[in-house]
């Protein structure tokens, strides 16, 4: 998942960032890399508690949604990539059934794109949930 965030900076500062699909989600860092590092960080924790208190995940929105925003007048929009499995916590082994042929896709995506079956398992999983929660709402 990708999620937009501003990137501001004033003078004698260090980089802010601004995630705006997460109100109260900020980040900072004396560099872009460490900020972006940061803002990272700073989503999954966010989401974290999200979770924890059982609320919606925000679903990250097009850059474009938020370019005539006055409140990031000035910013640099970039993207933030997370990986829901990153989130913190015990992982709990589970047992699934999966058409095979499903399977061997999933393995030759997986040998393409890095990563394991279960993180993008994670991910697919949170993207639907992601995206039901938002249409049912």
């Amino acid at each position: 998942m990708r999620y937009p965030v501003v990137i501001h900076k004033d003078q004698n500062s260090d980089y802010g960032v601004t995630v705006p699909d997460m109100p109260g989600c900020f980040s900072a860092g004396e560099s872009i890399e460490e900020a972006l590092d940061m803002a990272k960080d700073a989503i999954l924790c966010h989401i974290e508690g999200l979770l924890i208190d059982d609320e919606k995940i925000p679903q990250p929105s097009p850059i474009d949604k938020h370019w005539d925003n006055s409140e990031f007048e000035g910013g640099k929009f970039m993207l933030v990539e997370i990986n829901p499995s990153e989130i913190s916590g015990k992982a709990v082994r589970i047992n699934i059934t999966i058409p095979e042929k499903v399977l061997a896709k999933v393995d030759k995506y997986v040998a393409r794109n890095g990563g394991n079956r279960s993180a993008l398992m994670t991910e697919a999983i949170f993207e639907i949930m992601c995206k039901q929660e938002h249409q049912a709402a």
